[in-house]
């Protein structure tokens, strides 16, 4: 399996990464020296300095620092829980919406999203005292 088809990983941002590593994205990652994972890693720490466009970047115009960035891993996921819950502290909609387990882009409740309702019991339950069905 190539570098650019590794689970988990954006297929344009690991061929963006790729072509300017200089690395070939059809190389096994098995394959590589340790040359091409160092070229690999400068272009992952930094991408804007090495010509990556910014609409690539998974955090564009960051609430706090106002510039783009492209985080990985746990950073990416410690990001996103912050953005989270500064929603939910402004009481934003959107905000709101995640408090309650809802859909928050607008998309219709009455079909979907059950799993969301609590669980529902079904049938009718029998008397403690309730004599069995047959007689």
């Amino acid at each position: 399996m190539g570098l650019c088809k590794i689970k988990g990983i954006n297929f344009m941002f690991s061929n963006l990464v790729c072509r300017l590593s200089g690395v070939d994205k059809l190389k096994r990652v098995g394959d590589l020296t340790d040359k091409d994972v160092a070229a690999i890693h400068a272009v992952l720490e930094n991408p804007f300095s090495k010509g990556a466009p910014s609409w690539m970047f998974n955090r564009r115009k960051d609430m706090e620092t106002g510039e783009d960035k492209h985080l990985l891993s746990s950073d990416l996921a410690f990001a996103k829980d912050n953005d989270l819950k500064l929603l939910k502290k402004m009481r934003s909609y959107r905000g709101v919406r995640h408090m309650l387990g809802q859909p928050s882009r607008g998309q219709r409740t009455k079909s979907h999203f059950r799993k969301n309702k609590g669980k529902v019991s079904l049938g009718v339950k029998k008397r403690p005292d309730a004599k069995s069905g047959k007689t």
